[in-house]
């Protein structure tokens, strides 16, 4: 996309009145869906980021501390985390809409699917027993979680009001015990929205704050759009930027799936990110792909096929917790690149 069309798309954006709508701030801040605003790549190449709207929630959960939207996500001894608003988001478009449209995930979205009865009820479930119940955990005892809008869901006590449900119970059942979860709205890893910071930025804060441990990485939604609308750094330049930061520590990146038809967030995109990364998967032998895009079911979207219902955001944090145990189990690693 030529950058005199994004510039005409963000003037109607701000004369509709659309920049800075975002969902509630504070504890149960949903995402608000479909979101498209130019955004400044911090000096770095790349044309005005472009990305599916969130409330910007960032929760911070280290060393067995976790926050989801500023509520306490889990028993136990448990602060609330930092929490920042992800800057200045056009709310509900996406370039080229003819109008403004608000959709926001959770309650206020009707659940048009449920996942499925094992993973419904295992998603409801948490603490230590559970995890000993399933077999052994991961090997995983540190995760960073650097993630976008859909990831905020899984920490939003809007979208999942039960903290069992939540990404850091989640991951403490499958045996993880240092966790720290950064999920913004809108993230790439390149382009970055106004008082936002990158996924390679942000990568890049957690090591030099003494992180070390093994990387979750949900990102690419974003990225992908962005290559699509022009930006001179590439899908697999993205992926690499993060390679460089994990250095050689184990990485778990979750690949991306949309039901959008058409446009910078079309499922075609998605695809070519997830190829990709998978061309990645066999030059690093530190990194495996959790395949979201096979087990990811039509009826967890809302109605922007990007974002997630409630029930959806439960299945996302309950399989990829699962996906981490089998890419890193307590003994050994997975063979295979790819993990469903």
């Amino acid at each position: 996309m030529a950058a005199g069309l994004l510039a005409a798309v963000l003037a109607v954006l701000l004369g509709a009145g659309a920049a800075g709508v975002f969902a509630p701030s504070g504890a149960g801040a949903g995402a608000a869906a479909g979101v498209a605003a130019p955004a400044s790549a911090a000096g770095r190449p790349g044309p005005a980021g472009t990305g599916p709207a969130g409330s910007g929630t960032r929760a911070s959960a280290a060393s067995g501390t976790a926050a989801a939207s500023g509520t306490a996500a889990a028993s136990g001894t448990v602060k609330p985390g930092a929490i920042k608003s992800g800057g200045a988001e056009a709310g509900g478009s996406k370039p080229g809409a003819g109008k403004p449209r608000v959709t926001r995930s959770g309650s206020s979205q009707p659940d048009t699917g449920q996942p499925g009865a094992a993973v419904h009820s295992a998603a409801r479930r948490a603490g230590p027993a559970q995890a000993a119940a399933t077999g052994p955990g991961t090997s995983c005892r540190s995760v960073a979680h650097i993630g976008d809008s859909t990831s905020v869901g899984m920490v939003s006590a809007l979208d999942l009001p039960d903290p069992a449900q939540r990404l850091a119970a989640q991951y403490r059942d499958v045996g993880v015990r240092h966790i720290s979860i950064d999920a913004s709205g809108g993230r790439s890893m390149v382009e970055e929205l106004p008082g936002q910071v990158n996924g390679y930025d942000t990568a890049r804060t957690m090591v030099s704050q003494g992180f070390r441990g093994c990387w979750v990485v949900a990102l690419g939604t974003n990225d992908t759009a962005n290559v699509s609308a022009g930006s001179s750094v590439g899908r697999m330049a993205r992926i690499q930027e993060l390679m460089s930061v994990a250095n050689g520590a184990p990485v778990m990146w979750v690949n991306v799936k949309t039901l959008d038809p058409s446009g910078p967030w079309s499922e075609a995109n998605m695809q070519a990110w997830n190829g990709t990364l998978l061309q990645a998967c066999h030059q690093y032998p530190n990194l495996r792909i959790f395949d979201w895009a096979s087990v990811a079911q039509d009826g967890w979207f809302i109605s922007d096929g990007i974002h997630y219902t409630s029930a959806g955001y439960a299945a996302r944090a309950y399989l990829i917790a699962r996906a981490l145990r089998r890419a890193f189990p307590a003994s050994g690693t997975s063979a295979s690149c790819v993990i469903r």
